[in-house]
């Protein structure tokens, strides 16, 4: 018999479908409370509609998912959600230490005082995603990566259990990917937060990751990075060629192979950027 609290997302037999047509269907796995796991497959295999379907969002057709130990949708006050439409979707005029404020006040901002209690949160979810020199500069002001740092911040300030990023590093440069993938890890580690996220490339994802949902054929199968890491599997998965490299010091990461089809759009780094990257990573955590 499994221990529920072990667990912060459970599938059962869980399908989706929209217009009589199936997205995907049958997945039964279950992702222990804790890790950092991706969500992953090629554009339309619907990763988006499996955390909106996660987040009680989208109704699924047949089965069950359990998100926190509850049916989806009941435990949303415990997680954080930080959308891919977000940098789009707020209004840029508004400072960072505003948006932030939005993840506890929601729509009443500036109708209701502020108490101390909820302008401590704020400054120690800024602190946290290293932003709170930027705190009072308007969203119009900061970069793409500097954004995405305070939707995590925004995220982070109700104290969720679980955070959910839809495709966090999309439109990304690389230093912006590794200060976002750096933060994420910050999380996990010292906060012991369970973090999900969609993601099309899993190169800089790979230092911090525990596991993948991957989606294949209509079916989301849950593994460990070891087993996922596997470069029949990934070319099954990606339609393509895909080669998984080990470095000398351990480190492992995708790479498409050098016959990829010129109409296919890769969203991938050189290696030996991703090479440069995993070196940064390992002596920043050994400092």
């Amino acid at each position: 018999m499994h221990d529920k609290a072990s667990f912060c997302i459970e599938f059962d037999d869980a399908g989706v479908s929209r217009g009589g047509h199936i997205i995907w269907q049958h997945g039964t796995f279950r992702i222990p409370q804790g890790s950092v796991t991706a969500i992953v497959g090629t554009n339309g295999t619907g990763k988006t509609t499996m955390m909106k379907a996660e987040l009680g969002l989208i109704p699924i057709a047949h089965g069950g998912i359990t998100v926190l130990g509850k049916p989806a949708g009941a435990m949303n006050h415990r997680i954080g959600y930080v959308p891919q439409s977000y940098a789009s979707d707020i209004e840029s005029n508004i400072t960072a230490e505003q948006s932030v404020l939005l993840g506890l006040t929601g729509a009443r901002f500036g109708i209701h005082p502020i108490t101390r209690l909820q302008k401590d949160k704020v400054r120690n979810a800024l602190e946290f995603v290293d932003m709170q020199d930027k705190a009072r500069y308007r969203l119009s002001e900061l970069s793409g990566g500097l954004r995405q740092r305070v939707a995590i911040a925004q995220a982070l300030v109700s104290d969720p259990q679980l955070l959910m990023l839809d495709e966090p590093l999309a439109n990304l440069d690389l230093a912006s990917q590794r200060a976002t993938v750096h933060v994420l890890a910050k999380l996990n580690r010292e906060l012991g937060m369970s973090i999900q996220v969609v993601a099309h490339d899993l190169n800089m994802l790979l230092p911090i990751l525990t596991g993948a949902v991957y989606l294949l054929d209509g079916h989301p199968h849950y593994a460990k990075m070891n087993e996922v890491l596997d470069s029949k599997l990934l070319t099954h998965l990606y339609g393509t060629t895909v080669q998984v490299v080990t470095t000398p010091q351990g480190d492992m990461f995708v790479t498409p192979s050098e016959d990829e089809p010129d109409d296919i759009d890769v969203d991938a780094h050189a290696p030996e950027e991703i090479a440069r990257f995993h070196r940064h990573n390992r002596i920043s955590q050994e400092a």
